[in-house]
C-alpha cells in the first residue's frame, strides 16, 4: 500500500483549495477541511477567538495534511482496516464523514457478515472486513467503489442541488464519480454511454 502520507497529500491535491459554496453543507472549506471541522477542533489560525471563514482561509496544506491523517484516518479507526480497504475509505471519509464507513458496512451485510450500520469502525467492522478482504482480495476494494459510486448517484437522485458535483455542466462524470472512479479497476469504470443513461431522469 502506498504511504498513508502520501494518500494524504493526494487528497488535499484533490480536494483544491479554498471554496465557499451557498449549496454546500460543509461550508467554506480549505483544502477539503470544514469550517465546522475547524470550529470542532478549536483551530482559531487567526488568535482572535473564534474560528471564522478568515481562519479557514488561512489553513495551509501541511495543515489539512496533518488534520487528515489525526482525524480522518487515526480516530475513525481507518488505520485498522485491511490494507487494501484503506485508500478508498480514507479518501471517502474526508468527502462524506461517517457515512465512508457506513457505506463498507452495508457492503458487508449485503456478503452476509453481522454488521451494525453505525459509522464507526469497531472490532465487528474490523473481523468482518478482514474476512471478506482475506475471501476476494482482488475484488473487495473495487465493491467498495462500486458502492461509493452508487451512493453519490443516490444522492444527487435525492437532491437535485447535488447533481452538478456528479454530472458536468456537459453532461460528462462529475467530480464525485470521477472520485469514486480513481479507486476502481479500469473494467468497473462506468462508459459515457453507461454514465449518461443513468443520470437521464434528471433532466
Amino acid at each position: 500500500m502506498r504511504d498513508v502520507r502520501e494518500l494524504a497529500e493526494e487528497i488535499v491535491a484533490r480536494e483544491g483549495g479554498f471554496v465557499n459554496d451557498p449549496s454546500d453543507p460543509g461550508g467554506a472549506t480549505n483544502f477539503g477541511v470544514t469550517i465546522h471541522t475547524m470550529r470542532r477542533m478549536g483551530l482559531d489560525l487567526t488568535g482572535d477567538g473564534q474560528v471564522s471563514e478568515t481562519d479557514v482561509r488561512a489553513l495551509t496544506r501541511g495543515q489539512a495534511v496533518e488534520i487528515f491523517l489525526e482525524h480522518y484516518y487515526q480516530r475513525p479507526g481507518i488505520a485498522g482496516l485491511p490494507e487494501v480497504l484503506q485508500p478508498p475509505v480514507f479518501d471517502m471519509y474526508v468527502n462524506a464523514g461517517s457515512n465512508a464507513v457506513r457505506i463498507l458496512q452495508r457492503l458487508l451485510v449485503a456478503m452476509g457478515y453481522d454488521v451494525a450500520v453505525d459509522g464507526a469502525i469497531g472490532p465487528q467492522t474490523r473481523r468482518a472486513a478482514e474476512a471478506a478482504a482475506q475471501i476476494a482480495p482482488d475484488h473487495i476494494a473495487d465493491a467498495y467503489g462500486i458502492a461509493r459510486r452508487d451512493y453519490y448517484y443516490a444522492l444527487a437522485d435525492r437532491r437535485p442541488a447535488s447533481r452538478r458535483y456528479a454530472r458536468r455542466r456537459d453532461g460528462g462524470k462529475g467530480g464525485w464519480i470521477l472520485r469514486a472512479e480513481t479507486f476502481l479497476s479500469p473494467r468497473y469504470r462506468l462508459s459515457e454511454a453507461q454514465h449518461q443513461a443513468r443520470v437521464a431522469a434528471w433532466g
